[in-house]
């Protein structure tokens, strides 16, 4: 019996989450075809308010658009996400894929559960390169440099400083203030 419970919690161990790059808009495509091997995806959303021909709508679209996440066994399963179809590639340095962190999709997973949308409201202007700070939603509290609005003015592209690694990362505007040097 023992046996058996060293060799599932190995295999646990081997489980790592690692980002993949999807084809542009097809986030939600290549999730169900990589589940559909059975391998734990995620995808974190958002849901936002546009104006779309003057109306308000309620939309939901990925977090991180462009990419997802995957717990895998990187010897077992890498060529099963690697082609999947909807799917890039798995994003790394060089030819090693970069593993993320279980804290960290625990915590997008917390917060972006428990966030509501608010409505939008257009905020200070900010200027490219300035230095902001994220306040609310699943990245609050960290640090980013602002790069540009997006279409509509209700999201922004921020260039995000985080595990030794930068990410740009579209958020909406709303949650970005000026950084305060203390």
């Amino acid at each position: 019996m023992d046996t058996m419970n060293d060799i599932q919690s190995s295999q646990i161990q081997e489980l790592r989450w690692y980002v993949v790059s999807t084809k542009a808009n097809h986030e939600k495509h290549a999730e169900r075809n990589i589940a559909y091997s059975g391998i734990e995806c995620y995808l974190p959303l958002l849901k936002e308010r546009r104006i779309v021909r003057n109306q308000i709508i309620t939309a939901v679209s990925p977090l991180f658009p462009g990419y997802m996440f995957v717990r895998i066994d990187l010897a077992q399963h890498y060529r099963t996400v690697n082609y999947a179809r909807g799917v890039r590639k798995i994003v790394g340095f060089g030819s090693r894929p970069m593993e993320v962190d279980s804290a960290m999709i625990d915590s997008i997973r917390s917060k972006v559960t428990s966030s509501e949308t608010d409505i939008l409201q257009r905020p200070e202007r900010l200027g490219h390169g300035q230095r902001v700070h994220i306040q609310g939603g699943p990245l609050s509290g960290l640090e980013a440099v602002f790069v540009g609005g997006m279409p509509g003015r209700q999201r922004a592209m921020v260039l995000l400083h985080t595990l030794a690694l930068q990410a740009r990362v579209v958020i909406e505007v709303e949650k970005l203030v000026p950084y305060v040097a203390a």
